[in-house]
């Protein structure tokens, strides 16, 4: 699996085609979408596209996509991959999740299972479990899930929780590694500094700091120089200071997803029907 991915979350049915195969050809290799997204028609096109135009292998690409709330239960996650499997246009997956940790997800789980077992799906995983809700499955279940996508930035770094995904053997990935540019993520004087001494973006500095976390990335972009500013990370490397100085920007609050939050979780469950954001 790349430690740097592209995520679709929020770019609309009509533009995303054209979006992914700008990724592609930029060079990313890890794209990550969901039913929830609406989106995974266009991701298809885009990588047949691809494909079809030689500009990638099947074999190279790193396919993610997740069931929501209303696709849980061992029968409906059944349906549900077929159906994503089939939007997408490919014979097998390379990541399948969980998206949200509500509902008979423990008979999701055994559904993963199955596939992953049939080969088709190459890993499966979970999105937005907290340590809890992640160790007891864990616990309780034939496979333990290989990845867990959490919401994970600057003001929300969640050390602890990635301590546990490691005892575990839990790869994390971070989603919203920008927090939608929200709580002036983007002007951070501390970011902003480290920037200026890498000769880099904020938003390089944010990414090069998830990677030496350990956490793998799947920023967004519609703009094609954005896309190119986020990949272009791997020719500098933070220092010891550089990291303690980030780590001093925790809030240890979430931007955007608090799966303990009761307006959150009617958010979330209503989330089909009305794409709200965050109630945060």
């Amino acid at each position: 699996m790349p430690m740097q991915g592209f995520g679709v979350f929020q770019i609309p049915p009509t533009e995303t085609e054209e979006v992914v195969r700008n990724a592609i050809r930029t060079g990313y290799r890890l794209l990550d979408t969901a039913f929830s997204y609406n989106n995974e028609d266009a991701v298809g096109r885009a990588v047949k596209g691809a494909i079809t135009a030689g500009e990638v292998k099947r074999e190279d690409l790193f396919i993610t996509t997740k069931a929501y709330i209303q696709q849980m239960g061992y029968e409906k996650t059944i349906a549900a991959f077929y159906e994503s499997l089939n939007k997408l246009g490919l014979d097998y997956l390379d990541l399948y999740l969980i998206h949200m940790p509500f509902g008979d997800y423990y008979g999701s789980w055994r559904a993963l299972e199955k596939l992953y077992k049939e080969g088709k799906i190459r890993a499966i995983g979970v999105c937005n479990f907290d340590s809890a809700r992640l160790m007891d499955l864990c616990y309780n279940c034939e496979i333990k899930p290989m990845l867990n996508q959490i919401e994970r930035h600057p003001h929300f770094q969640r050390y602890e929780e990635l301590d546990v995904m490691n005892e575990l053997g839990v790869q994390p990935e971070g989603w919203a590694p920008f927090a939608e540019g929200l709580r002036g993520m983007f002007t951070e004087p501390v970011l902003e500094e480290i920037a200026k001494k890498y000769e880099k973006t904020v938003a390089q500095v944010i990414l090069r700091w998830n990677i030496q976390c350990g956490v793998v990335i799947i920023p967004k972009s519609v703009h094609k120089n954005r896309m190119e500013e986020n990949i272009n990370i791997w020719d500098f490397e933070l220092d010891a200071d550089d990291i303690k100085k980030i780590n001093g920007l925790d809030t240890g609050e979430p931007s955007m997803l608090d799966v303990n939050k009761t307006s959150e979780v009617k958010r979330v469950f209503d989330y089909l029907k009305n794409p709200v954001l965050t109630s945060l």
